[in-house]
């Protein structure tokens, strides 16, 4: 099957990575005369401005340019091309200035948008307070723009219903805000499209500090959060973008970072695409880059990351709540995503509704703190099930209990942790903090929680470790695994 994002004169293909794809394979990429190759499961095509509709195929094909599996054809459509909502002109006028407080401007603008329109945001630093989204609606940035989150605390209220770290509660109002959150309901906004060149940055630390303090936390704040008072003054941050009971959402090529906690969060959402673009949030205290969150159908590729906390951090809740409300994330894939600084790839730790079909390949996180990580708790319930790694790289393997973020009555059974596989996956076996410093770790940590919720069902097949020799620390820690298989394991 072939995915695609029509976004004006360029289309963006994408498609499950296929597990015979083998060295030598590669994608055979046909759209309309043309041919290209390639050996990454994405291809994006740019067409003329009056190109109606096109035929596009992809195949994947062996050293011989045999055949090997057919993804299938389809046309893609081009729709009219959508008018421009200037932001600058009447009866906006915008000011990208970067001191004018636009807020009133622009939620007018996108207010206004219609199915055949779109918000444009040309260049200039563009300062405003928290922004709604509706459904059927686009924004785009030109090249040279910003839209620059304030960072004054008043500009985000009033507050919102939202959910962080598990639990739900009113939280400050994100910069852009898609959707009202119904842990019961359906999908009541559909259809949105953030697109374009340019840059939306949220108020970063300065902003994060003032939401902390402004819930009556006492300063002041160190490099972490690190009272108690902090930590629970910080669960009322916004994001960057807070999507909310929303389907069909695309976030393509755009740079994203600096919101005051977690920058894109997805919550009780569907079918939410965020390509390439640049995430980052270097100073942000739980600055995680990408969370789907009891969501389904969510994938991310083509991304670079910089942030304080988990690149990609998919989650469904905490105990008790979690667990009550019960609705899993499920069926995400993630692919061809790098990382010059985070804490890795993970899974949990509020994982209380399950996570289940996580398909993660092409990536390279050995810049990481902890590589790909499931974690939860004892407490959490729920579970993690087939979760499935090809082709990667981090620092470390890790699959155990973490102790952080505990509360909260425990679930009457434990987390069930189950259904493994990781194949052709290099491991550095040494973490990095933000801060550059670096240290050897374990390189594969199995750890289930105890004999009687043991993990189970763990495959390991052509794993490389490095940066190891018979002197130094052990490449494995395993304890409480039923069903651990490995093979073609090599120790450098």
């Amino acid at each position: 099957m072939i995915n695609k994002i029509v976004l004006g004169n360029k289309i963006v293909l994408y498609w499950d990575r296929n597990p015979n794809f083998r060295q030598g394979y590669r994608y055979c990429v046909s759209y309309g005369r043309n041919i290209a190759y390639t050996t990454k499961t994405h291809y994006t095509i740019s067409v003329a401005e009056n190109t109606e509709s096109m035929e596009v195929s992809v195949k994947m094909v062996d050293e011989k340019n045999n055949v090997q599996k057919e993804y299938g054809e389809e046309i893609v459509y081009f729709t009219t091309k959508k008018k421009r909502l200037d932001v600058t002109k009447a009866p906006y006028f915008a000011v990208g200035d970067g001191k004018t407080l636009n807020t009133a401007a622009l939620q007018q603008a996108l207010d206004d948008c219609k199915p055949n329109e779109k918000v444009y945001i040309p260049q200039g630093v563009f300062l405003t307070g928290a922004l709604n989204m509706h459904g059927n609606s686009t924004l785009y940035l030109e090249k040279g723009s910003v839209l620059q989150g304030s960072q004054n605390p008043e500009d985000y209220l009033p507050k919102i219903k939202s959910r962080f770290e598990g639990i739900e509660r009113m939280c400050y109002r994100s910069l852009i805000n898609v959707g009202d959150l119904d842990a019961y309901g359906g999908y009541t906004t559909k259809n949105i499209t953030i697109h374009g060149e340019g840059a939306i940055l949220g108020g970063g630390r300065t902003l994060m500090e003032r939401l902390i303090l402004n819930e009556g936390a006492i300063g002041p704040i160190e490099e972490n959060c690190v009272t108690q008072e902090q930590i629970a003054a910080g669960q009322a941050r916004g994001r960057l973008i807070n999507i909310s009971n929303t389907q069909n959402v695309v976030i393509y090529g755009l740079e994203l970072g600096m919101g005051p906690a977690w920058n894109i969060h997805m919550i009780y959402s569907d079918n939410i695409v965020t390509a390439g673009c640049y995430i980052h949030s270097e100073s942000v205290f739980n600055g995680d880059g990408w969370d789907p969150d009891s969501s389904t159908n969510c994938t991310i590729f083509d991304c670079d990351f910089k942030t304080r906390d988990d690149m990609i951090a998919i989650k469904s809740g905490k105990n008790p709540e979690g667990n009550i409300i019960n609705r899993p994330s499920k069926n995400i894939r993630v692919f061809d995503c790098r990382c010059q600084m985070g804490h890795g790839l993970a899974i949990g730790s509020e994982m209380s509704g399950g996570v289940e079909n996580v398909r993660v390949w092409d990536c390279d996180m050995k810049k990481s703190r902890c590589g790909f990580e499931i974690k939860g708790s004892k407490a959490r319930g729920g579970y993690v099930k087939n979760v499935s790694v090809y082709n990667s790289s981090f620092s470390i393997l890790a699959i155990r209990s973490v102790r952080y973020n505990a509360g909260g009555d425990a679930a009457p059974m434990p987390p069930v942790f189950e259904d493994y596989h990781f194949e052709d996956i290099v491991l550095t076996g040494i973490c990095y903090k933000h801060t550059g410093e670096s240290w050897m770790e374990a390189a594969i940590i199995a750890e289930g929680f105890d004999e009687d919720f043991a993990l189970r069902n763990v495959s390991l097949k052509n794993i490389k470790i490095l940066n190891r020799s018979s002197t130094e620390k052990h490449s494995f820690s395993c304890a409480f695994v039923k069903g651990f298989t490995m093979e073609n394991i090599t120790i450098n």
